[in-house]
């Protein structure tokens, strides 16, 4: 199982790279993914029809009970699957749909699949939600395409609030219900079912989120919506696989949670309103794709009140009509595609006549619209006369003719809204003249997947028995009936069942041939509008959060970091203080520089307080810094002092490379004579507070500090650096982490620095006006150094740029032994890669960024990306060998002339940290560099036109 997601995962990056060698025939690659589940699941699909399972378990941390739990059991059997078959006929057909971005929706499409196929074998709540929101995200991105469109993007947003507000809801659920059960193991709490206060508010939530998730009124709207995405994209996601997930979920849990007070009058109520409500609205619709979405939406609430239910009939008839559904609502989606293609319209005001000139496709249509429509002798005849079976008899609630009633009446609207989209799409008299539309013939393999899932209706509706073996195997979770358990069949013979099936056709008949003869459709009633109750709420709340910003974000830093600072004085200040702890007595200092740098640091502090140059004020900041970094020196920290300085330095370079946008001095009126006495009080006050933190906090600490145990533990890891040894081996998940913080904030940092330059002042071809006049000695006088063209003359030195090209391959020596030296001594990846950093920066400000270019050929993005991408895959090789990830070991080499060599494969991490840092530093100097440019030329162009 575990192979399985890893399958679906490399494929989907592969994708690209297929559709650049193949072209479309990436597709049949792509196929090949789903198609080996399918016949994975078929290889064990006897042990689990007989009531075995098969289980798989990843140790992540097992201290803290991190694990991956798979199952693979009889729902998740054939929810794998559905899923996988749909993936397949889905890929395939994409061969002749997809035009453009092939690689890309294959990519996520294979990446969804990947996720619901990590959904349906989850055994664990929490691994569980991981792909269930995985799923939500997959969604959103198929949704949005490239984002091009205000429709698409809007969709996408509506899809991912509707099902992550859900999905939260239900993560809440989760954790009530394992807490309840005393496990998260899903097959746990099956076999032995919580009960408790609890549990009734972890039902809710639960349901929630499987309400949103499968578009159960009033959470419905997104599903609609999200018709703009492409057509094999509503078939998989939207018919097939997303929104059975939260069918699924009922599925799973009804077992166990089934007698809980709220969860039938929930699941019976939400589900068959909704069955009936958009089976109606279906009757309104006019584009064939929205027709099969609001009957998407009816189907899923008939769905979730069987698979809800609790019986066993109950869930034999769901399972049996989630094959059905899954079978003809993906292939009914695909014949869309196809009339789109061939016809380049969906409206059933402007097609007629199709059946005549596309006849494969009609029949094909015609079969899977049958199945919908409960047809002898398709599946979905089992599964409506086994739903009329459950709630006509088999409920055992006091109302159960009641609901017997109302899915009559929801079945008879899915006839006619079936009816209504076979005979709008194919339907009518063949146009002539000029209101005939032209129609392209559609290639075999086009219809090809339509046939297929179609024809699997009719097959799995003749082999009942087969069918009805599969379902069993989940229904048989339930006891049997006081008639004995019921088993599918296509004839049971003259039966109230049968008069009720008949009796729902024919009323179904009847309103689609009145609605043709009379009744327009802008006539019929109309129901409350969730989209616009939607579309009402969003508009309120943004204009809510224009008027909270306009208030609230007033345009000035000082503001906003005096209302930060005076909560920090206010809040925990006040909570310090009537606490009371003890501070403790710690000494003054513990070696002689300590008071002189003490005294360096609280004067450059107070210098930069009166500094009215911005540049003076950033170097007396930087002393600052300097100054802690010679207290972490003087007390026993020197990798922390190194990495202090190299930030400082790194830190001090950007700044004043931004200082060029800014004027050279404050401005002198910028703050009146209480708003300077406020601040002060505010930073004396931050300083009390975060010094009596620091004191209470050091005194309040009674047990052993971890310390001695890091020290005692670090030869383990053949280190003699114990900093070293936490930062790859104790903590290297934290380490993992935040390089990956790292690298999203620099690409983010980046993105926004580029996106203001795109929209900033254009800057023409030519050659800006020098900001400096040309007085300098060993001004160049011949350019012919790369970047030549960037700055002026008098901004260029000889001798810096010679110096620089000998001092650079020095630097970057020197970052390469901090690296490798790092488990021994001071340094380490990170140091190493600052110092590489420094040497990139130099190089670019005596040369700029053609220089720089030529320094580095490689994009930032991509040497950051391979220092994460290393960092990864070191921490998942040991599981390789059966070890636990992150997990490091010492090889020790016998080498001719070298002797003994011992090294320790957590050095891999610290060149996966290393590579990550440079990058993130070419990442900001790129983009900082750009702006600066930007910004210095239209200053320039500025200054030339006052001149003027």
């Amino acid at each position: 199982m575990l192979v399985l997601l890893a399958a679906h995962a490399v494929a989907a990056v592969s994708m690209p790279w297929w559709e650049r060698r193949l072209g479309r025939a990436m597709w049949a690659v792509a196929a090949l993914v789903p198609l080996a589940a399918v016949v994975w699941a078929g290889t064990r699909a006897g042990r689990v029809l007989d009531g075995g399972a098969y289980r798989e378990s990843l140790s992540w941390a097992p201290a803290l009970g991190l694990t991956i739990d798979l199952r693979l059991d009889a729902l998740s059997l054939l929810m794998l699957w559905v899923v996988a078959g749909v993936g397949a006929m889905v890929l395939l057909y994409c061969r002749y749909y997809v035009e453009r971005d092939a690689g890309r929706l294959a990519a996520l499409l294979l990446s969804f699949a990947g996720a619901m196929t990590g959904l349906v074998l989850a055994d664990n709540l929490f691994v569980l939600y991981v792909f269930w929101e995985l799923t939500t995200v997959a969604s959103f991105l198929l949704i949005a395409g490239r984002g091009e469109g205000a429709e698409q993007r809007r969709a996408a947003r509506q899809a991912l609030l509707v099902t992550a507000a859900g999905g939260l809801a239900m993560l809440l659920g989760f954790i009530v219900l394992g807490q309840e059960a005393g496990t998260y193991r899903v097959s746990e709490i099956l076999a032995d079912p919580p009960r408790g206060g609890g549990v009734s508010a972890a039902v809710v939530l639960v349901l929630v989120g499987a309400f949103a998730k499968s578009a159960q009124m009033p959470l419905h709207g997104w599903l609609p919506a999200a018709m703009v995405a492409p057509t094999p994209v509503s078939a998989f996601l939207h018919a097939a696989a997303m929104v059975k997930a939260g069918v699924y979920l009922v599925a799973r849990l009804a077992p166990a949670l089934a007698d809980v007070a709220p969860w039938r009058p929930m699941v019976l109520g939400v589900g068959l309103a909704t069955m009936v409500v958009a089976a109606w609205r279906a009757l309104r619709e006019t584009d064939l794709k929205m027709l099969l979405a609001y009957g998407t939406v009816s189907e899923l609430g008939l769905l979730t009140a069987l698979l809800g239910a609790g019986t066993r009939t109950a869930a034999l008839a769901g399972v049996v009509m989630l094959l059905a559904h899954a079978a003809f609502k993906s292939a009914l989606f695909l014949s869309v595609g196809v009339v789109d293609h061939s016809t380049g319209t969906r409206d059933i005001r402007e097609l007629s006549g199709l059946k005549r000139r596309l006849p494969v496709l009609f029949w094909v249509t015609a079969l899977a619209t049958a199945s919908m429509a409960t047809l002898l002798p398709l599946v979905g005849f089992l599964g409506k006369e086994a739903a009329l079976e459950a709630l006509l008899h088999g409920t055992g609630l006091a109302y159960h003719y009641q609901l017997t009633v109302v899915l009559v009446c929801g079945s008879a609207l899915t006839v006619a809204f079936a009816a209504r989209f076979l005979h709008g799409a194919f339907g009518g008299r063949r146009p002539s003249g000029k209101a005939a539309r032209s129609v392209r013939s559609p290639e075999p393999g086009f219809v090809a997947p339509v046939a297929v899932l179609s024809g699997a209706g009719l097959v799995l509706g003749v082999a009942y028995t087969a069918t009805g073996a599969l379902a069993a195997a989940y229904a048989d979770a339930y006891p049997p009936g006081s008639d004995g358990p019921y088993e599918l069949s296509l004839w049971h013979g003259f039966t109230p069942v049968l008069g009720l099936s008949a009796l729902s056709l024919v009323t179904g008949l009847l309103i689609h041939a009145v609605q043709r003869r009379g009744v327009a459709t802008d006539r019929m009633p109309r129901l409350p509008d969730v989209q616009h109750a939607y579309d009402r709420a969003s508009e309120g709340v943004d204009r809510l959060a224009v008027t909270l910003t306009r208030h609230t974000q007033v345009g000035s830093l000082p503001v906003y970091l005096t209302v930060l600072l005076a909560t920090v004085v206010a809040v925990p200040g006040t909570a310090l203080v009537a606490a009371g702890p003890s501070l403790g007595s710690p000494p003054l200092w513990r070696h002689p520089l300590e008071p002189a740098l003490a005294v360096v640091i609280l004067t450059a502090a107070a210098a930069v307080v009166a500094a009215r140059h911005r540049l003076t004020a950033l170097l007396l900041t930087g002393a600052v810094g300097y100054g802690a970094a010679g207290l972490f020196l003087v007390r026993g920290a020197p990798d922390l002092a190194l990495t202090q300085f190299l930030v400082e330095t790194l830190t001090l370079v950007v700044v004043v490379l931004v200082l060029r946008r800014m004027p050279a001095r404050f401005d002198p009126g910028r703050t009146a004579a209480p708003g300077r006495v406020l601040r002060g009080a505010l930073a004396v006050g931050v300083g009390l507070v975060v010094t009596c933190f620091a004191l209470a906090t050091s005194a309040a600490r009674t047990a052993p500090a971890i310390s001695p145990e890091y020290l005692r533990r670090a030869s383990e890891t053949g280190a003699y650096n114990v900093v070293n040894a936490i930062i790859v081996d104790f903590r290297a998940l934290d380490t993992l982490g935040e390089i990956s913080v790292v690298l999203v904030a620099a690409v983010g940092v980046g993105s926004l620095v580029r996106f203001r330059d795109r929209s900033a002042v254009r800057v023409t071809d030519e050659e800006p006006p020098a900001r400096f006049p040309t007085t300098h000695w060993d001004e160049p006088r011949q350019t012919w150094l790369p970047g030549a063209g960037e700055r002026p003359g008098g901004e260029r030195s000889v001798l810096m740029e010679v110096a620089t090209r000998l001092l650079f391959p020095s630097t970057l020596v020197l970052s390469l032994f901090l690296l490798f030296s790092g488990h021994y001594r001071p340094g380490g990846g990170f140091s190493g890669g600052l110092v590489a950093g420094l040497a990139f920066v130099l190089r670019y400000l005596v040369g700029g960024q053609a220089d720089l270019g030529a320094a580095v050929r490689l994009r930032p993005v991509a040497v950051a990306g391979t220092g994460l991408l290393i960092a990864a895959v070191v921490g998942l090789v040991p599981l390789a060998f059966g070890g636990t990830p992150l997990d490091s070991d010492l090889v020790t080499w016998h080498l001719p002339l070298l002797g003994e060599v011992k090294w320790a494969t957590s050095v891999f991490l610290d060149v996966g940290v290393y590579l990550l840092v440079v990058g993130v530093v070419l990442k900001l100097l790129s983009a900082v560099g750009v702006s600066l440019e930007v910004a210095g030329a239209a200053t320039d162009r500025q200054e030339e036109g006052s001149a003027r």
